[in-house]
Order: structure tokens, then C-alpha cells, then sequence
């Protein structure tokens, strides 16, 4: 049997940002900053059914890092000027690159979920990337998570997992500039939210981004983006809708009034 890696904690990380950053070969990135089963997926297959945009699978940029030896690797870095995090950050700024350069496009979107706990590092990374937050009503969320074919979560634990994204995502959004989209606007008038979206990253709209079936969105695979039926059938289909926050858990709720669904 495979053993059974542990996953990433869901926290935001502290880094030590001492060493000045390097130039970028990719200048201005676009970070997605959404909950998991928020819609991600689906906006993400959009923007890459556009000519100009690629919108690969989860990177997971997070979890991808380098190990130096300390007195070798370590010194001999430092006297580059690069550091263990900078270090990533070339890394990461590479694989952003080589994906950029294998589509033949010019923009690239990341929707990684786990985006949410390292925002802070995203922007210092990337003083000129652009961030697009993608919300979805507290309820959808946790009922999308309920009813996954792998759940066996109490609900209690399913409102917690969400949280550990809300909270984040709150706090990114309230200080970073960026473009807020709404998860069931996206599925109600897919032509408006995509050209809002479009003259944000300053590329012209194309109606072939909402024929996402038609272009080649790569495999689904397991921890790297919905998989649902859902997503499978090419269409928008009309996200679910919640009029009733007063039965939602007190946190729950918070989000709800701060992303003003009533």
C-alpha cells in the first residue's frame, strides 16, 4: 500500500523576507485567493479558453522547496545573494515561466487553494502580481465539502475546514488591490464576470471562454482541481443559492454579512 503523505498544515506561514528579491522572468502573475470548493475550477478553465491566458492545474507553489546544507550550499547562496526563501521564489517564478513559455501565452493564472495561506509571500514575491478573490457563499462551501463522495467529516469538522480558508482569504482581500468575484454571479452571467475579469488583466474578452469544453483543459487528477461531474460536463451549470444565513454557525455567518450574502 502507498504510505499516506501528511498535508501541508492549513496556516499561514511567517517567512523571514531579509535578502532584497531578484528580478522576476515572469513580472506580474495572477494569483487566484479562494476557499476550496469555491468555484475555482471552473474560473480557472474560463480564463484559460482564452488565448492569451493559461490557467494550468494547482500548482501548489507552496509546498515546493529547497533544502541547503548549512556552511555549504547555505554560504555559498548568501554570497549570491539568495537566501533558502528567495531561493523558492526563483523556483517557483521558473515553473511560472517554463508553463508560460510550453502554452505560447503571456499571462498565467494560479488558483491553488492553499494560495490563501501564503499571501503575504505571493505579493512580496511579486510586487506587481495581480490577485483576483473568488468567494462563494459560507453555506455552499460547506455543503460542497458535505457532499463529496470521499466526506466522512462530521459537519462540525467540514465548518472548521472552511474557516481555516475564510479567515485568510478575509484578511487578503481586505488589504491587497484586486478584482472580487462571486461564485454564483460567475455561474449566473458568465459574459460579465469574464469581461470584468478580462479588463482587469488588460486583455480583450473572447466569447470562446465560455465554451471551456471546447479547449484542451488537461486531466483531471486528484489534488489538483474539482473533479465533479459537474465541471466534467462542459457546461456553467447555476451554482446553488442560499437566502437564509440565520441558521449558519456565528463564524459562518461573519463571513457571510462581510461578503455581503444575505
Amino acid at each position: 500500500m502507498k504510505a499516506t503523505r501528511p498535508r501541508p498544515p492549513k496556516r499561514t506561514h511567517v517567512v523571514d523576507y531579509s535578502i532584497p528579491i531578484l528580478p522576476r522572468q515572469v513580472d506580474s502573475p495572477v494569483f487566484v485567493i479562494a476557499s476550496v470548493r469555491s468555484g475555482s475550477t471552473l474560473l480557472r478553465m474560463l480564463l484559460n479558453s482564452h488565448s492569451r491566458i493559461r490557467a494550468p492545474h494547482e500548482l501548489h507553489l507552496r509546498t515546493i522547496g529547497v533544502q541547503l546544507t548549512p556552511d555549504f550550499s547555505e554560504q555559498s547562496m548568501q554570497e549570491l545573494g539568495m537566501d533558502k526563501v528567495e531561493l523558492e521564489h526563483v523556483l517557483w517564478d521558473r515553473i511560472l515561466r517554463l508553463e508560460l513559455e510550453r502554452s505560447g501565452k503571456e499571462i498565467i493564472v494560479d488558483k491553488t487553494p492553499g494560495n490563501v495561506f501564503v499571501w503575504e509571500r505571493l505579493h512580496y514575491a511579486w510586487p506587481k502580481a495581480k490577485f483576483l478573490f473568488l468567494l462563494r457563499h459560507p453555506e455552499g462551501v460547506v455543503s460542497s465539502l458535505e457532499n463529496r463522495k470521499t466526506n466522512t467529516s462530521t459537519r462540525e469538522a467540514l465548518e472548521e475546514n472552511a474557516l481555516k480558508y475564510f479567515k485568510p482569504l478575509e484578511q487578503a482581500r481586505g488589504t491587497l488591490d484586486g478584482l472580487t468575484l462571486r461564485y454564483e454571479e460567475l455561474t449566473a452571467e458568465p459574459e460579465r464576470v469574464t469581461r470584468e475579469v478580462c479588463a482587469y488583466l488588460g486583455v480583450a474578452w473572447e466569447p470562446e471562454m465560455l465554451e471551456y469544453s471546447k479547449h484542451d483543459q488537461g486531466r483531471f487528477v486528484p489534488n489538483l482541481g474539482d473533479r465533479s461531474d459537474t465541471i466534467k460536463s462542459g457546461r456553467i451549470q447555476p451554482a446553488r443559492t442560499f437566502d437564509d444565513t440565520a441558521a449558519l454557525a456565528p463564524e459562518l455567518a461573519k463571513y457571510a454579512k462581510a461578503w455581503n450574502y444575505r
